[in-house]
């Protein structure tokens, strides 16, 4: 495509065309033909000469072409796998093309200078919201006021009426969602994509912790580009919340841009961002959430009411659930998606933070605060609390029991812990124990009970039903203790529930209070005492608006949360056992196995324990990091709720994880039915857990068991084949062979009786103490040599005796003389073990 050097060329080239759309055809055809590099070139001349009106036809096919459709069929520059490393080139151009100060957002203010308006259908906001707008209920997020387009008579599809800065945030916000990674992105390390990078510089740009947001970048002689100015809503919507208006309203409205601030008058874009964030990625739950969910507000009336607390601003508005019955969001979040959310976290508590310690103070709050300071305020509580608990609540009960589960765990302790993130860091105790959590953060905790508490239950109910001796599932068990057992922390919770669980008829002064004009940003007003009045009524408020009125508090260090703490301490104690034996097992195996064994001249053990497979996965250092984590785990729990060693003791005991005489495990917990053993659920649960075992062990032929992967299938075959002839054509001779008495009678039958044959009982509970029918007479197996192992051990013995200038044939010969002397050595230490039985 041809690039001008000012519009008026362009217009003398192009007299006729009056219309936009040659340039979007063109551009279009560069997407084709071009390469990236120069598309994008191509692109920020376009943006630097072309003027807003005909920008405007391109911005939304461009915001397309770069986070693909909303479908998920076109990828786009496909953001998510774009990796520096991988592609740096393309990776460079892309993040300096969508820098927060780059040419895509130059474009985006350009036209937001002329207050352009574009479409956004309804049926790609997450299910929630589209639920909502579909049934003409306003969802209560300030994002969708005065923005639903309903369609011309007979029309079918719902828009938002978007700004440009609206427009592009939906669009980068719900690639994240929308788009499916390709097949080769498995493996892609998303801290390393171009997303998530741009992810982090946006909020570093637009949710600054120093300094105020930086004003656009513009071209335009007019100065920065305006607010978005309210509008009309084409049709009455029955709200579900309470009508909030901007948080910043009253500092940009009716305001001129001569003599607006200008950090109250670009503050918008801040809490647009924060908004489409925490929409598109939080706002995402089951049925039954959303239902219970419906009316934070209205609940949160009822709790007014419930305290004869009369105030005219608030009026309860509850919209008919009937309709909304249908509505079954089926959402699932991506371990991606999840890590996007966590820097989300990590950032607004930076954000927060950030916040001078004068300027934290409820005392403080005053019409000179700046916008900026009091969204840092708000921002958390505000926008962020609620939907942030109901993602969590969906994801710890909808997520697979795998070790995936450490993404969301990450998560939620990062939410739970806003001191890691303050700019002054705790000083760290002389005697290297954890910091401990300052008082300045009780406020925060109490205020946030439910994330802290419930959702602790919620992690507990998981553990329980986990195999603890995974190391990943041990140390997930780790962290959630070691954040839980910091010092101070159990206290402040504890201080929060008791709060909660204060008789509200203790205070009776409370029913004269009234409530002045919420700020969003400020606490209630009030100027009569008791402080802990204040604080309790807050925390009442915080778990009434998440749970509902009607909710049943279970507290986090009562009885029945105690006794699931005390069960997974159980668990912890026989996970380390079970890890220990294995470990004991792993060492009996290697050390039993004769040297030759590695050469392949010794047949494994089928019926073992554990797989060999497990084993090596396992290995001793990953035993190792399982006890480590499960003994601090066990120790940070046994701080917390306050457990002593003689109830652990009493406990293991009493589920039975005892072990015999001989020193192994016993059977699953059953009961003896009809038809033999039935486990009980007490059995069920153990054999999940891995606590107990039934000892399998292989009854068929030896010969016929399935080829293994460390053998070649078609070698095995025609070994079994050749060895049947031998042993149907001198099944007599090695018969007669085996019954002498004297030395060649016992070397035969080293090599042609199945070890272990005659001492092999049915373990079925049907036929239970019944031997095997079939006595199976001597027979030759060479099924050893189909082993890539063996054959490699005799390639690797040839190619060393080369060396030495042995040749192949006497290099045999001494293989063969070597393997008799190891036969009759054995051969005489297996017959002086049975006369030693005997």
């Amino acid at each position: 495509m041809t690039i001008f050097n000012s519009p008026q060329e362009r217009a003398m080239a192009f007299p006729h065309m009056q219309q936009p759309s040659f340039l979007l055809a063109s551009l279009k055809s560069d997407s084709i033909n071009k390469p990236f590099a120069q598309r994008c070139q191509d692109l920020v001349k376009v943006i630097e000469d072309f003027p807003a009106k005909e920008l405007h036809a391109i911005f939304p096919w461009l915001v397309e072409s770069i986070f693909g459709t909303l479908d998920g069929i076109l990828v786009g520059w496909n953001l998510r796998c774009l990796q520096g490393r991988v592609n740096p080139v393309e990776y460079s151009i892309a993040m300096e093309f969508l820098d927060p100060g780059g040419p895509m957002m130059k474009l985006v203010y350009k036209l937001q200078a002329e207050d352009y308006k574009f479409d956004f259908p309804v049926s790609y906001l997450p299910g929630p919201v589209k639920a909502s707008i579909q049934e003409r209920v306003l969802p209560d997020s300030p994002l969708y006021h005065n923005k639903v387009q309903f369609p011309p008579t007979g029309g079918l599809s719902l828009n938002l009426a978007l700004n440009p800065f609206e427009y592009y945030m939906f669009f980068f916000a719900l690639s994240l969602i929308t788009q499916k990674p390709l097949p080769g992105a498995l493996h892609v390390r998303t801290s390393d994509c171009a997303y998530f990078i741009l992810v982090d510089r946006y909020l570093s740009w637009f949710l600054p912790t120093e300094g105020s947001v930086l004003p656009p970048l513009s071209s335009s002689p007019g100065g920065p580009s305006p607010s978005p100015a309210p509008r009309t809503p084409a049709m009455p919507f029955a709200s579900y919340g309470l009508h909030h208006t901007s948080l910043l309203k009253r500092h940009i409205s009716h305001q001129t841009s001569v003599n607006a601030d200008p950090a109250s008058h670009e503050i918008w874009r801040s809490e647009t961002l924060l908004q489409v964030f925490v929409e598109m990625w939080l706002h995402h739950y089951s049925l039954e959430m959303y239902q219970k969910m419906q009316s934070p507000h209205a609940k949160l009336e009822v709790l007014h009411y419930r305290l004869s607390v009369s105030s005219a601003l608030h009026s309860p508005a509850q919209p008919s659930l009937q309709a909304l019955h249908a509505y079954q969001e089926s959402f699932t979040p991506t371990e991606e998606h999840v890590l996007v959310v966590r820097l989300l976290l990590k950032h607004l508590h930076a954000f927060s933070n950030s916040l001078k310690p004068e300027q934290v103070s409820p005392s403080a709050h005053s019409h000179a605060t700046s916008p900026l300071e009091e969204f840092k305020r708000a921002a958390i509580p505000r926008f962020v609390q609620q939907k942030l608990y109901l993602f969590l609540q969906h994801c710890f009960g909808h997520w697979p029991l795998d070790a995936s589960f450490r993404a969301v765990l990450e998560m939620w302790l990062s939410y739970l812990q806003p001191w890691r993130y303050a700019p002054e860091k705790q000083a760290q105790s002389s005697d290297g124990q954890a910091r401990c959590v300052s008082e300045r953060w009780a406020p925060f905790v109490q205020e946030n009970l439910l994330l802290y508490t419930k959702l602790f239950v919620g992690f507990l109910s998981r553990a329980l039903r986990t195999d603890l001796v995974s190391p990943k599932n041990a140390l997930m068990v780790f962290r959630v203790a070691k954040v839980f057992a910091q010092p101070n922390l159990a206290e402040m919770i504890q201080k929060g529930e008791q709060l909660f669980l204060e008789p509200e008829l203790v205070i009776p002064h409370r029913q004269h209070r009234l409530f002045t004009a919420p700020t969003f940003t400020g606490s209630f007003l009030s100027s009569w005492p008791p402080a802990v009045t204040d604080t309790s009524f807050k925390v009442k408020s915080h778990v009434y608006s998440l749970e509902g009125q009607d909710c049943k508090y279970t507290p986090m260090f009562g009885p029945e949360v105690r006794t699931l703490v005390l069960r997974l301490a159980q668990l912890i104690t026989q996970a380390k056992q079970t890890a220990k034996s294995i470990s004991d097992q792993c060492g009996e195996s290697t050390a039993g196995r004769p040297f030759l064994s590695w050469l392949g001249f010794y047949s494994s053990d089928t019926n073992s324990s554990y797989p060999a497979n497990d084993l090596d996965e396992m290995g001793q250092d990953s035993v190792r990091k399982t006890d480590e984590y499960l003994e601090k785990a066990l120790e940070y729990l046994c701080q917390m709720f306050r457990l002593n060693e003689a109830q652990l003791t009493q406990l293991t005991l009493a589920l039975g994880t005892t072990q015999d005489e001989n020193g192994k495990k016993q059977l699953p917990d059953c009961i003896v039915g009809e038809d033999g053993l039935i486990l009980t659920p007490l059995g069920r649960y153990q054999i999940i857990n891995g606590l107990r075992k039934f000892d399998i062990e292989y009854q068929g032929d030896s010969e016929l068991q399935p080829i293994r992967s460390y053998e070649i299938a078609s070698l095995v075959r025609l070994l079994f084949r050749l060895s049947s002839t031998i042993n149907h054509r001198f099944a007599g001779q090695m018969a007669a062979l085996c019954s002498r008495a004297d030395f060649l009678g016992s070397f035969c039958r080293y090599h042609l009786m199945e070890p272990g044959l005659t001492s092999r009982h049915l373990l079925s509970p049907v036929e239970q103490g019944r031997s095997v029918g079939r006595a199976r007479g001597p027979r030759l197996s060479l099924r050893f040599l189909g082993s890539y192992r063996t054959l490699l051990s005799l390639l690797l013995a040839f190619f060393v005796a080369s060396l030495f200038c042995i040749g192949p044939l006497p290099c045999a010969l001494l293989l063969v003389l070597g393997y008799f002397l190891y036969a009759m050595a054995m051969t005489l230490l297996t017959e002086r073990g049975k006369l030693h039985q005997l």
